[in-house]
């Protein structure tokens, strides 16, 4: 099993620190790429159970740019909420707040994948500052309606089970590294023996690093019961979506829908990839972004 990331190479040569913020009545972690003083800066915000090293393949293509990633709160190394629920509502409150924090305002971009893609689109819908808006791998129709809806059907049976076993036998359940296996061999779609083995070692790594039973189980079923869809008619900014044609969890079709639903949008479409771009198609991803924000694309 490969140790080190395909794109470690060029990771390693862009300066990284960590830091932490209070935010929301959680302590905060988030990690800084590139250099203060770049002339722009990008707010990463990750998918649903993952953290910020999800993103730094894409961050590894971006070297002259200032990124911010932080760890949703109950996920990865940042605390869960004091008081209140991890559904979309507080965790678009808890990013336009962590923003807000860092001084990041109306000139900064903010990219989404996945159930990141839905808080970015809420947080932007209810008020955060940008300059434009970038969604990867996009929910853009209810997660049922997907091309494998019976996966998705699978998942709420599962976490169903997470949440009525006893705390204990719960928590195991959804931490379980068979059904991880499962959920990575099934969202994994290169044929490239190595990268797919490495896909598999960062979910095994940090795929289960939730806070807990209740945290997991409330942002599941956020993720299952919004889309980006639905706020799309209030979001102003231009927006990039970066979407592939093997996904499972939102057709093209739908994608375009979401498209035409968004005032000012822009659909990159990567082919022979599914809900993984991040991992399997970082280049791309970045290189669309950057013609995206330097105003090659609008």
């Amino acid at each position: 099993m490969p140790k080190t990331s395909p794109y470690a190479e060029k990771l390693t040569r862009i300066p990284v620190r960590d830091a932490a913020v209070d935010v929301e009545g959680t302590r905060t972690r988030y990690w800084e790429y590139g250099t203060p003083d770049a002339e722009l800066t990008l707010v990463f915000v990750h998918g649903f159970r993952g953290d910020h090293h999800g993103l730094e393949p894409v961050v590894a293509h971006l070297p002259d740019t200032r990124i911010i990633a932080p760890d949703l709160p109950g996920f990865g190394e940042s605390s869960r909420f004091a008081a209140q629920t991890h559904d979309i509502a507080g965790y678009a409150r808890w990013l336009i707040a962590f923003t807000k924090t860092l001084g990041i305002d109306e000139t900064g971009v903010i990219v989404g994948h996945s159930f990141g893609s839905i808080i970015v689109s809420a947080a932007v819908a209810t008020g955060l500052p940008a300059t434009r808006v970038v969604l990867i791998n996009p929910i853009a129709a209810p997660a049922l309606a997907g091309p494998r809806g019976i996966l998705t059907r699978l998942a709420v049976a599962y976490y169903r089970a997470g949440a009525l076993l006893p705390a204990p036998l719960g928590f195991a359940l959804l931490r379980n590294p068979l059904i991880v296996r499962v959920m990575s061999e099934t969202m994994a779609k290169t044929r490239d023996a190595n990268l797919r083995r490495w896909i598999h070692a960062q979910h095994d790594a940090y795929f289960s690093a939730f806070a807990d039973r209740d945290v997991v189980l409330e942002a599941f079923r956020a993720s299952v019961s919004h889309d980006v869809s639905e706020f799309a008619a209030r979001i102003e900014q231009p927006v990039l979506l970066i979407a592939s044609d093997r996904d499972d969890l939102t057709p093209i079709a739908a994608q375009e829908s979401l498209a035409r639903m968004l005032p000012d949008a822009t659909l990159r479409v990567i082919p022979n990839v599914g809900h993984l771009i991040h991992y399997e198609a970082p280049a791309d991803a970045a290189r669309y972004i950057q013609e995206f924000v330097r105003g090659g694309v609008s």
